[in-house]
């Protein structure tokens, strides 16, 4: 469905997609991760051809972006992080002005419209400026606006951010039943909702691939993914001596123990090796009793963190500057378009990106 190769974009001096390849199969819905800064805007972005690459290339149903743009935005719909709607007006004038420009058949309007309120469940608010909607409602609208006119593919960038759990739990269903008939692209910082809803989970750190594969496989690759938490009343070189001859444990790591003559240790393994019986037995072949045993598995969080780790330079959406003050991440390439660094395109498009807006006539 969708093929990306080598794609790279710069901004004068910044890279910010850097030789990026990935696929995404028919009906698939592909988990976008990365750091703040990463590139995940960025890359989305290209897709839509909202804004030009550097080079590489990316094809829709075997088109390409660059050589034919009309045809692959007549195949996706797009919701930014930033719902691109009017707020002054209803959410039903709102919707027939997005069919309209979106070039949907005027004898199929109305009907689509209608259908597209029901699967959003926005039908009861049909009649009430957007500005008045509350922010889940406005998520919803702006995925109604994507999924208009039915475009094959759909890409959400940060769909539940800002809203309650209760919202979250909403929007993560639309999005599973959306991806019953349509190819989805979903980008986000909630690991329990990619978790949840994806197939195929994409990591990008500082614009390069880092791992895709499926939720379930990702622990795969690495070596010692499984363990337990082990807490025992013994003398600590004793107890890891013995634990040591336990040919399953491929790491011990110690902790500050809590309690007076006790020992607090992780012990790690293979994902699908089980090491509670073997502990168990070591354990009680030197009278040291068990205080405390809990398996441990890599999380997705964990898996995360593992494979964009040394990535000092994020803290929570920040970068630090050359004399180690944190300032916001899109500042680095504002400022370096203002040097007079070279780039292929305009400020404003640049600003456009960031902020995640798109004009009308990109919907």
């Amino acid at each position: 469905m969708v093929e990306v190769k080598n794609l790279v974009k710069r901004y004068g001096n910044h890279i910010a997609v850097d030789n990026l390849s990935f696929t995404v199969d028919k009906g698939q819905i592909l988990g976008f991760l990365g750091p703040n800064g990463a590139g995940k805007s960025t890359t989305m972005n290209i897709i839509t051809g909202y804004i030009s690459a550097s080079e590489g290339t990316v094809t829709v149903n075997g088109i390409d972006v660059f050589e034919e743009p009309e045809e692959v935005k007549k195949m996706i719909g797009y919701l930014p992080e930033l719902p691109p709607l009017y707020p002054e007006l209803t959410v039903l004038e709102y919707l027939q002005f997005v069919a309209d420009i979106k070039k949907v058949k005027r004898s199929e309007r109305k009907k689509m419209v209608e259908e597209i309120m029901d699967t959003t469940k926005i039908t009861d608010m049909k009649d009430r400026l957007i500005k008045h909607l509350s922010k889940g409602y406005k998520q919803r609208v702006g995925l109604a606006q994507a999924i208009m006119g039915y475009p094959e593919l759909i890409i959400l960038d940060e769909p539940t951010v800002g809203l309650d759990p209760k919202q979250i739990i909403e929007i993560r269903e639309l999005i599973r039943e959306l991806s019953k008939n349509h190819t989805v692209i979903l980008s986000s910082h909630i690991m329990q909702e990619v978790n949840a809803v994806c197939d195929s989970i994409l990591i990008i750190d500082k614009g390069k691939f880092v791992l895709q594969d499926k939720p379930e496989n990702l622990s795969m690759h690495f070596g010692s993914t499984g363990g337990l938490k082990l807490v025992v009343r013994g003398d600590k070189e004793i107890v890891i001596n013995e634990l040591n001859k336990i040919d399953k444990i491929t790491k011990i790591d110690e902790s500050e123990a809590l309690e007076e003559g006790t020992t607090r240790l992780t012990l790690y393994c293979d994902e699908n090796e089980d090491i509670r019986e073997d502990v168990f037995y070591s354990m009680s072949g030197i009278k040291t009793p068990i205080l405390e045993m809990q398996s441990i598995r890599m999380s997705l969080e964990d898996i995360f963190l593992k494979v964009t780790q040394g990535n000092d330079s994020y803290l929570e959406g920040e970068e630090k500057d050359p004399d180690g003050d944190y300032i916001e991440d899109d500042k680095v390439e504002y400022d370096e378009i203002d040097a007079g660094n070279d780039r292929d395109e305009s400020t404003e498009e640049l600003r456009a990106e960031e902020e995640g807006s798109t004009d009308a006539g990109d919907l």
